[in-house]
């Protein structure tokens, strides 16, 4: 009887956890939806999460939220200070490209 309850405590819990951290520099990345104009176009990231613990979906913004903290994270390591999805994410994984905007 105790073991649901401990299955659903930690759910609730790790649905509210975030796994994913800024680097340091990557909270001045901006994020866009559309290419940006007048920007160098840097290249491209792809980045992924857990999107699952064992049995359990994780909350799909949160998911979301991390795929971009990733790609943010990777940006200024490509001499990028914006970036933008290019597809919305599939099974925790995310594409993004990378511009150099002034």
């Amino acid at each position: 009887m105790m073991r649901p309850a401990i299955g659903l405590v930690l759910a609730v819990v790790l649905s509210s956890c975030t796994w994913v951290h800024m680097a340091p520099g990557a909270s001045a990345v901006k994020v866009v939806t559309g290419p940006p104009a007048g920007c160098q176009n840097r290249g491209e990231v792809e980045v992924s999460v857990k999107d699952s613990v064992a049995f359990y979906d994780r909350n799909a913004l949160r998911v979301q939220e991390e795929l971009e903290t990733l790609a943010r994270n990777e940006a200024p390591g490509l001499g990028a200070n914006t970036v933008q999805p290019l597809a919305p994410p599939k099974e925790g994984s995310q594409r993004y490209a990378a511009w150099k905007c002034r």
